[in-house]
């Protein structure tokens, strides 16, 4: 049995909300009743799904299989129907699975005893599905959940990002950057020293227990042990980060916080949070001026200067940019990743597709070009880095990686842009790091004259120029082989979303998709435009 995939990087939807809804009429029959969650959903009458899971997935099948086994059962119908049964539900556990659904109608008027006592014996959260709920419902009712917690949460972590990289810009910003963190993760912050002393604290004090475990964190971390550490307490969940890097005369500073448990975009910021102390507590004056001048950069540059106003703070001639996701299996911290890249430029990722909430001014055109990059949705990095050129950036455990070719500082849009697409097809492909590559000059692409291929494309692609998203799902479709599962992982929408928009692209073009030739022409095509958007 092959070990199950970590959950997606999409908001989780309690199985009890699915079970509240009146309108679905579902009923829990078996299984664990509290902390199910669950990511997606997909429909199987197959009689062994289980290669076809991701893991998360609420698994509905209506028991056509069933049938099938009774029938070939040599003797006692009902030993091999319950034996097989048992086996069924183990191994859709042992796939990650979230939940089944069994749907009544028009095979079976009720779900197998059988079945009900399986998904106990192996917790296996077992939901009866009536006859007039169409599977259909219940998996839009799962995905509209999952937009509207993510909505919610991009809205959330936009807001606190811009409130984070403002505070870092303010006299006594580490202060600053507490109380922002305290009032977003609605928790308790502080900086400690591996003794408990406290250099900075905000938010509502906790009781003893948790102080006394927060020391605990800090003492480990000070004492070179691990870059992050965390701790669960009733009500509370505990994160801590080192900031200060060992070695250069400073005390190891820790930033501890104080969360909700069943709160994951807290811990989200709160690594953001550690990237910009680590920052204000640790560089400048650790490293002398040249880190204060790179310092001064990063905090221009998250409040929306241009690259070039910046240059002469950044002195390398050439830079590498990252964007970063953190997995959400993983217990490595910002910060760390941010030391292993060698680099003091690491900046909170951008949320340029989360939908600006009443009030919030939206992210300005500096710092989040409106390219591809911008309009497929689905991707909000956690960081963004600048590497020099010359630092090597390799593959981190438990972040996902997508990184840009070397580009001068006048052209850090365009690389930004790049990094975004390279982690684009890292998380839908799976993989631990992309690099983006530009063709070289003896490409085929190089046979044609820029102009003329410009002209070309924006002929070829005349009926999709008014539909970013149309443009957005077939460069990803193309760039990711034709695959549903992963061009949905990759723009954040559901795989039937994905072909509907890729048979809407056929109509709208008029032409054939699965013809590898119109394929080319349509890359070629598209890499076109695509030069096209980076020149400034």
């Amino acid at each position: 049995m092959p070990h199950p995939m970590p959950p997606p990087s999409t908001p989780p939807v309690p199985l009890a909300d699915l079970l509240a809804r009146t309108d679905l009429g579902l009923r829990q029959l078996a299984g664990p009743r509290e902390g199910v969650a669950i990511h997606w959903v997909h429909t199987s009458e197959m009689a062994d799904p289980v290669p076809y899971l991701l893991g998360g997935e609420m698994l509905l099948t209506a028991g056509v299989h069933l049938a099938e086994v009774r029938a070939t059962a040599a003797t006692s119908p009902d030993t091999a129907l319950d034996a097989y049964l048992d086996g069924y539900a183990a191994r859709t556990v042992a796939a990650g699975a979230a939940a089944l659904g069994f749907g009544i109608a028009p095979v079976h008027d009720t779900v197998p005893p059988a079945l009900v006592t399986a998904c106990d014996r192996h917790g296996l959260p077992l939901v009866e599905v009536p006859a007039g709920t169409p599977f259909t419902a219940v998996e839009s009712a799962v995905w509209q959940a999952v937009t509207e917690a993510r909505h919610r949460e991009l809205t959330r972590l936009s807001e606190a990002q811009r409130a984070l990289a403002a505070a870092a810009a303010r006299p006594d910003p580490a202060s600053a950057v507490l109380r922002a963190l305290a009032r977003h993760v609605h928790g308790w912050t502080a900086l400690l020293a591996p003794d408990g002393a406290e250099h900075g604290s905000a938010g509502p004090r906790p009781d003893g227990p948790v102080r006394a475990a927060a020391g605990r964190l800090a003492r480990v971390l000070g004492a070179g042990g691990p870059s992050s550490a965390t701790d669960t307490l009733p009500g509370t969940s505990l994160s801590a980060y080192a900031l200060t890097g060992r070695g250069h005369g400073r005390q190891a500073l820790a930033l501890v916080v104080a969360a909700d448990p069943h709160d994951p975009p807290a811990h989200t910021i709160a690594g953001v949070a550690a990237v910009l102390l680590a920052l204000i507590t640790g560089p400048a004056t650790a490293h002398g001026p040249a880190a204060a001048e790179h310092s001064a950069a990063l905090v221009q540059l998250l409040l929306g200067a241009r690259p070039a106003d910046v240059a002469p703070l950044l002195g390398a001639p050439l830079w590498t940019v990252v964007h970063a996701e953190r997995r959400r299996d993983t217990t490595e911290s910002a910060a760390s990743l941010a030391a292993a890249l060698g680099t003091s430029l690491v900046a909170p990722g951008t949320a340029a597709e989360a939908p600006a909430a009443p009030g919030v001014r939206p992210a300005t055109e500096a710092t989040t070009p409106r390219t591809e990059a911008t309009t497929a949705p689905g991707v909000t990095p956690a960081l963004r880095a600048l590497v020099p050129a010359d630092q090597e950036v390799t593959a981190y455990p438990g972040w996902t990686l997508g990184v840009s070719e070397p580009a001068p500082v006048a052209e850090l849009a365009t690389a930004d842009r790049h990094a975004a697409a390279a982690l684009r097809r890292a998380l839908a492909g799976r993989t631990a790091l992309v690099r983006h590559r530009t063709p070289g000059p003896h490409s085929i692409t190089s046979l044609v004259a820029p102009a003329d291929a410009r002209q070309h494309a924006q002929a070829l692609l005349a009926p999709l120029a008014d539909s970013p998203p149309l443009l957005a799902t077939l460069h990803n479709w193309l760039a990711l082989h034709g695959s549903w599962d992963r061009t949905a992982t990759a723009l954040g929408i559901h795989r039937n979303t994905v072909r509907q928009r890729v048979t809407r692209i056929t109509g709208l073009l008029d032409t054939d998709l699965n013809d590898p030739d119109v394929r080319m022409e349509l890359w070629f095509a598209l890499r076109s435009l695509d030069r096209d958007a980076s020149r400034p």
